[in-house]
């Protein structure tokens, strides 16, 4: 990746730094509403065109599957050259599938729809990364705000789904192309501040900052990959069937499975800002071993623990899911400081896309046994995340250090 510089972006262009973690953070949302709308989706189709638990979790494979692969490909890409306008052109594909899905009258009609917005947010995730890595300056708690934008887009859909939806039907899932509309018009403000700071990058003749030249450290990102992996697979699976699992186990109905995905979202939330502001005092590779370590306790909470009191340990092992959820984009970052945008898409790709693939095995074993004998082997995935980072060396930071006005939007 070629040297760059961001002396001018420290001294003339403060203000639209701010701005650009703002609106990309916003911008994040409303992209990630189609992540967590495939769950939200999940409990419709069940109810309109009676899938069982296999066939509806191949529905998030679906947006998976694409997704992961895709991610990986579209961050190489820009690692090769940088590409701006796939933020709002990627917003608008990923809100067109969702938008759509309804419409499908066949299962074969639902997938595609399905997988198409899973790769407008494949595209989305590496390019965005990138443009917040360098107007975050490589700081934790900016990152965990543009991340937050995200898993607050991922809390909101739910009640989006529920809300259009829940009193529509699935026909009227056009409606849901809304936030992509909003997030796509977000975006231009932001490519106008990219393209600002990079002509006065280019202008500056006294650099004083320049990313890093260490080596990529390929066994550190393999090993982070793997624990990023097994994260996935935990939160996909909690995603896709808390709903079905709490309203079973309050015997409350689907009202209480809508309330624990919103618990579910929302802890994540939390868990990102608290992630941020936890690296700025501990370095971020302990931080994230300790957090998977205390959410194997609480994703037993979730599937063992019965009635109400199974929202407080919701809450809890979304909270210790996402603590890592920004952290692991930088430290990857980091790990491979030449090739920053294919280390974001394999982790923010992996982090919600690698672990659909799981779901319909675990589909397959609710039908054939219980769903919460199906849930149980979720526990073990934040504990095989904590080995995954166990050794795991704090590479230094590819950037400087960032300035206050970064640290938030």
């Amino acid at each position: 990746m070629p040297t760059t510089t961001f002396h001018s972006l420290r001294t003339s262009t403060r203000p639209p730094r701010n701005r650009a973690i703002t609106l990309l953070a916003v911008g994040h949302a409303c992209v990630d509403v189609y992540q967590g709308a495939v769950a939200a989706l999940v409990p419709f189709f069940v109810a309109e065109r009676a899938y069982t638990y296999a066939t509806a979790s191949g529905i998030v494979l679906a947006a998976s599957l694409l997704s992961s692969v895709a991610q990986p490909l579209f961050g190489a890409l820009t690692d090769r050259k940088p590409l701006p306008w796939l933020l709002p052109v990627s917003t608008l594909v990923g809100g067109l599938g969702i938008a759509l899905s309804g419409l499908g009258g066949s299962y074969a009609l639902t997938l595609l729809f399905v997988a198409v917005s899973g790769i407008g947010v494949a595209a989305y995730h590496p390019e965005s990364a990138r443009i917040a890595r360098v107007a975050s300056r490589g700081g934790h708690t900016a990152m965990s705000w543009f991340s937050l934008g995200g898993n607050l887009g991922f809390a909101f859909s739910p009640a989006l789904v529920a809300l259009v939806v829940g009193f529509g039907g699935l026909t009227m899932s056009p409606l849901l192309l809304l936030p992509a509309l909003a997030g796509s018009v977000l975006c231009l403000p932001v490519l106008r501040i990219v393209q600002r700071g990079q002509e006065a990058t280019s202008a500056a003749a006294h650099p004083t900052q320049t990313l890093t030249s260490a080596a990529d450290d390929r066994r550190s990102f393999l090993r982070l990959t793997l624990g990023v992996i097994c994260r996935s697979v935990a939160f996909t699976g909690l995603s896709t069937f808390i709903s079905f699992h709490m309203a079973q186990s309050t015997g409350w109905g689907p009202t209480a499975g809508t309330a624990a995905l919103v618990v579910l979202y929302l802890g994540g939330a939390v868990g990102t800002v608290l992630g941020g502001r936890l690296a700025e005092r501990r370095d971020r590779v302990t931080v994230v071993r300790r957090s998977y370590l205390l959410t194997v306790l609480a994703v037993a909470g979730v599937v063992l623990v019965p009635g109400p009191l199974g929202y407080l340990f919701v809450a809890l092992a979304s909270a210790g899911l996402y603590v890592p959820f920004s952290l692991q984009v930088t430290l990857a970052q980091d790990y491979l400081p030449h090739r920053v945008g294919t280390a974001g898409g394999i982790t923010l790709g992996l982090t919600v896309s690698v672990g659909g693939i799981a779901a319909p095995a675990i589909g397959l074993l609710a039908d054939a046994t219980s769903l919460r004998t199906a849930l149980i082997p979720l526990i073990a995935m934040p504990a095989l995340s904590w080995l995954a980072f166990r050794g795991l060396p704090e590479p230094a930071a590819a950037i400087g250090p960032p300035s206050e006005e970064a640290d938030s939007p």
